[in-house]
């Protein structure tokens, strides 16, 4: 065995930071990049949104394949295509001419480059390299994709007022171009393939893997993992998760403040403050999921943002008073809290198997998000406001945590051979 005087998995984590947030930063491209192109052809804002659209469900479907495909083809390869994917979705789009070639470029291309590296890469990543301090890496790698909107945003934002959409699309192009020889320099597939083991974890061998095709071995994780109870308890608490976050405050906060006469100005800049906290958040969240049991944890988190959203249609106004600022640090802190022990139980649960079964976790996560930013909009037109809205959420995160704490009646499970699948319950949770 070989020994180094700084382990290889913490080399390995900060690639995998670094390809987060490149791609988290990719993902915020269209939002500055709405109105220019409206203005240049023409295209209706709901054209526009349609990209979008099928941008962030390919972001949450693409994860179990991805994740899959690391098990098949290894963590490198699939990191690598995932970036020259991004490069030429964002790049070709410099020579579209039609709404469908937004869709594609935008929507397929950038989204099934981004999904490959979503949270089934840091289930992959935290699982593979490291036992000791898994939780914490987890936190720290999932606080990646709100470090990268924080840092990409405000750049293509000043690049498109300045220089033009063009020349943001082209900086993305050349950012995601320049990791790419970084991943195949530092991002390993296993700690065997430097003679050690994980972090933390003894020397082993890598299992084999078998010879089925990703799609077949997602869908059969699937397949298996559907009919376990710990699967839908934590794939439902996940889509709440994503309901009460990216799908309604990531989406409705802005018009929902305007709507009691804050500048929208203002109500973005609260919205950064909560991608401030969240890195704070999500990291303080992964050294916990090391230490406290996880069902725990999600419990409290679900109940405690239950509780901040029924508060919250009374601490609307035209300023951003004290008593919405404490909401504001109090939300992003929990924002993505709940990713780590998630993380932590798919691969409790689900043994080997855990990365690809959280990988449809998160995508019913993004399908959560989908319907909440569709339902709270319906909401608003029907009843002129959001507060029922905010009421559903809260009641719904409250139905998360309850989720959550069933899981203590659960049964984890193991693999039934080496690879993907999963056997009857072996011991009481």
């Amino acid at each position: 065995m070989t020994k180094y005087r700084i382990h290889p998995a913490w080399l390995v984590a900060a690639v995998a930071f670094v390809a987060l947030v490149g791609a988290a930063g990719f993902r915020a491209t269209p939002s500055v990049m709405i109105r220019p192109l409206h203005e240049e052809f023409g295209w209706s804002l709901g054209t526009i949104s349609a990209a979008v659209s099928v941008n962030l469900m390919l972001y949450g479907l693409t994860a179990p394949f991805a994740a899959a495909l690391m098990e098949r083809f290894g963590i490198r390869r699939v990191v690598m295509a995932a970036l020259l994917l991004v490069a030429a979705g964002s790049g070709l789009t410099v020579f579209m001419r039609s709404s469908w070639q937004l869709i594609l470029l935008w929507g397929v291309l950038v989204g099934l480059g981004t999904g490959s590296m979503a949270l089934g890469f840091v289930a992959t990543i935290a699982g593979r390299w490291f036992v000791k301090h898994r939780g914490l890496v987890t936190g720290v790698l999932t606080a990646g994709g709100a470090a990268g909107n924080l840092v990409f945003l405000p750049v293509l934002a000043t690049l498109t007022e300045n220089s033009g959409w063009r020349v943001a699309a082209l900086t993305v192009t050349v950012a995601a171009l320049l990791v790419v020889p970084l991943v195949w320099w530092r991002l390993r597939d296993h700690p065997a393939e430097l003679g050690m083991g994980a972090l933390g974890g003894e020397y082993a061998e890598p299992k084999p893997i078998a010879a089925a095709g990703a799609a077949r071995t997602a869908l059969r994780a699937l397949g298996q993992a559907a009919r376990t109870r710990p699967f839908w308890l934590l794939a439902g608490g996940f889509a709440i998760c994503g309901a009460t976050t990216n799908g309604l405050v990531g989406t409705h906060f802005i018009p929902a403040a305007h709507d009691h006469g804050m500048a929208e100005t203002t109500a973005a800049g609260l919205l950064a403050l909560v991608g401030v906290f969240d890195i704070v958040g999500t990291v303080f969240s992964g050294w916990l999921t090391d230490r406290v049991d996880s069902r725990i944890l999600l419990g409290a988190y679900y109940f405690l943002r239950g509780l901040s959203l029924l508060v919250l249609p009374s601490l609307f106004a035209a300023a951003a008073h004290p008593s919405m600022l404490v909401f504001i640090l109090f939300y992003g802190l929990d924002w993505v809290a709940t990713v780590p022990p998630t993380v932590t139980l798919c691969r409790e649960y689900f043994g080997e198997s855990g990365a690809v079964v959280f990988g449809w976790v998160f995508a019913a996560h993004q399908i959560g998000a989908a319907a909440a930013a569709t339902s709270a909009g319906l909401v608003r037109d029907q009843l002129g406001a959001y507060t029922w809205a905010w009421y559903g959420a809260g009641a719904l995160a409250i139905l998360a945590s309850v989720l959550s704490l069933m899981l203590f009646a659960g049964r984890r499970l193991r693999p039934i051979a080496p690879g993907i699948g999963l056997a009857v319950a072996v011991a009481k949770a």
